[in-house]
């Protein structure tokens, strides 16, 4: 084994010492940081925050979606609507309104 000799000066070496102590201080500083409870509490709330406007913008595409489908079944490629599709449901719609309303006055007599 072949030792190497410092050749730094006394002043070097304690240059350097001071310079180690600064980035291990500064290490311990951010460790300190990093496990204080406030940091803790705000990364878990970042990440639920995240998490729920991924989820409500999945939710809003979704949902985007769907009510485009229905409007393409209504309103054609030009915007005008599409009656023979809609006359049909309004039908059905009132008829079910008034079913539920005759109901309601014999439940209440």
């Amino acid at each position: 084994m072949s030792e190497t000799a410092d050749t730094r000066t006394p002043a070097q070496i304690e240059a350097d010492i001071r310079r180690r102590r600064e980035r291990l201080a500064e290490a311990l500083d951010e460790i300190g940081v990093r496990v204080h409870p406030r940091t803790i509490a705000g990364d878990a709330k970042a990440k639920v925050v995240a998490g729920v406007d991924r989820s409500l913008g999945r939710m809003y595409d979704g949902t985007d979606r769907l009510l485009s489908g229905v409007r393409a079944q209504f309103v054609s490629h030009d915007g005008r609507p599409r009656l023979e599709r809609i006359v049909p449901v309004a039908l059905v719609v009132v008829g079910v309104v008034g079913l539920l309303a005759a109901g309601s006055r014999r439940r209440g007599r």
